[in-house]
């Protein structure tokens, strides 16, 4: 698979995400559903604490990609979804933090949302990958 950032403006870049990307020569796609700051039975995670919720939802999509054969180096398209815009973006070097050692800046979409699944959660990313 071979990637190119399009990136008319190199703001994005600054935040860690390419404006688009055009994938060629790509063999499968696996499409991740919301990964949020839940356990193994679904119990959702560290209350009112946006960090840790971001970690470990990064933590569920890792799994979840781990068992496609997959790492964070194949996501193409992130979605972002948070109850708090302001707090997410204090947290969000995390986000590089995982994404950055495998040197992808995947195009992203953050929204904010009046409420989750879980009253608890905060933070919930889903993902396209692609190999």
């Amino acid at each position: 698979m071979e990637r190119t950032a399009v990136n008319p403006w190199d703001w994005s870049l600054r935040m860690g995400f390419n404006q688009a990307e055009i994938i060629e020569g790509a063999t499968r796609q696996v499409t991740c559903s919301g990964q949020t700051a839940v356990d193994d039975n679904g119990a959702s995670q560290h209350p009112g604490d946006m960090r840790a919720q971001i970690a470990l939802a990064l933590d569920n999509l890792e799994a979840v990609l781990e068992g496609a054969g997959m790492t964070l180096a194949n996501v193409t398209r992130l979605g972002v979804y948070t109850t708090d815009i302001e707090e997410a973006l204090r947290n969000f070097d995390l986000m590089g933090m995982r994404f950055g050692p495998h040197q992808v800046k995947p195009p992203m979409t953050l929204l904010g949302v009046t409420q989750l699944a879980l009253p608890d959660l905060m933070f919930e990313i889903d993902a396209t990958a692609t190999d």
